[in-house]
């Protein structure tokens, strides 16, 4: 069985060795395109043995993914970029022996955000390994992805996003605008346009495409995302009401999510509503984990975020004693936090502790 490691770059020098040095040992072969780096990109590429081609960039990362995967002659492809890792966890052997089923598509944890101790932040399952012969096609021009069919399994083979020194940039902005001029985005591109929108600033557009795509198509869990990011933009302008009517509408999508429940007690907490707030966060101590269904998975959410709120909240409505049970319950789960070392010193002051 021959596995190949498919990846598209520009302009990389910073994180591309980084990159595949963890992925020593892996994969079989290593297929790059290039879509017009001007740095040591390609040198640092051609160094590691790679099979090197030229993709002139058209905004379009499916196109360019698409291309390095016709390339690839491996009976699996695998995907990362630059500024991703494989995690150390990772075992060459149980890959082997997962993909000796010869599953069509493997699920993996891709972290995307820590922690200040470094523990995972943010999870959401990706598409990693797919079976060549199954011919999978990348879709979408930005936030692209391939729909899983097929004999699909999970695995904890995880990829950790880094990340680089780059700045937020407007071509992801740009490229959005140019593509809803030339034809009508679907819910998915909706959502990642309307988010998109957000982190710009650019809240009363963004509400828009959000609206628009919980108006109409789209996976429920992309819809739940949705409702969060509506109402951040919707708090953004002022419109508290409208910023919780969003996250009580996420209801409609599914089982209600940890950080939404967090986000409506956030939101009560700062208008001095904490007993209310106060249900809210008992009842995200409740939550499940969906990571499995493709959220944008916050554990924090289900334990530290909740138990700092209740602190809070308890303090302010003069159950000390509670205030000081929930503060206990967070030494156990991040003592080194800094909320966790000012309530420490807070209530060791007043000889609560």
């Amino acid at each position: 069985m021959k596995i190949s490691l498919c990846m598209i770059v520009k302009n990389e020098e910073e994180t591309l060795g980084r990159c595949l040095e963890s992925a020593k040992g892996f994969f079989d072969e290593l297929v790059i395109a290039d879509t017009g780096s001007e740095d040591k990109t390609t040198k640092i590429a051609r160094a590691t043995g790679a099979r090197l081609f030229e993709f002139p960039w058209r905004n379009d990362f499916s196109a360019a993914r698409n291309f390095v995967f016709s390339k690839a002659e491996g009976d699996y492809l695998f995907w990362l970029d630059a500024d991703d890792v494989l995690s150390p966890d990772c075992d060459p052997a149980a890959l082997r022996a997962l993909l000796a089923a010869e599953p069509d598509v493997v699920m993996c944890p891709y972290v995307t955000a820590f922690g200040a101790d470094g523990t995972p932040a943010y999870t959401c399952f990706r598409e990693r390994f797919l079976r060549r012969a199954a011919n999978f096609v990348w879709q979408g021009r930005v936030h692209e992805c391939i729909a899983p069919r097929g004999n699909i399994v999970r695995s904890d083979f995880s990829v950790l996003h880094l990340g680089s020194r780059k700045e937020r940039s407007m071509r992801n902005l740009n490229i959005y605008r140019k593509w809803e001029r030339e034809e009508r985005l679907n819910g998915r591109d909706l959502f990642y346009y309307g988010r998109e929108l957000s982190y710009h600033g650019l809240y009363a557009e963004a509400e828009e495409k959000l609206c628009s795509m919980l108006g109409g198509e789209g996976w429920y869990v992309n819809k739940i995302e949705a409702s969060k990011v509506l109402s951040r933009c919707r708090r953004a302008r002022g419109d508290t009401e409208g910023a919780l009517s969003a996250l009580f509408a996420s209801f409609l999508y599914g089982e209600p999510r940890a950080s939404v429940l967090c986000e409506i007690a956030a939101i009560l907490r700062a208008e001095n509503r904490c007993a209310e707030a106060a249900f809210w966060y008992e009842s995200a101590l409740r939550c499940v984990d969906h990571a499995a269904e493709g959220d944008f998975e916050e554990p924090a959410c289900r334990a530290l975020t909740p138990l700092l709120g209740l602190v809070c909240c308890h303090f302010a409505l003069g159950n000390l004693p509670a205030a000081v049970e929930c503060h206990k319950r967070t030494e156990t789960i991040a003592p080194d936090h800094p909320s966790v070392r000012f309530n420490r010193e807070f209530f060791t002051k007043r000889g609560l502790l």
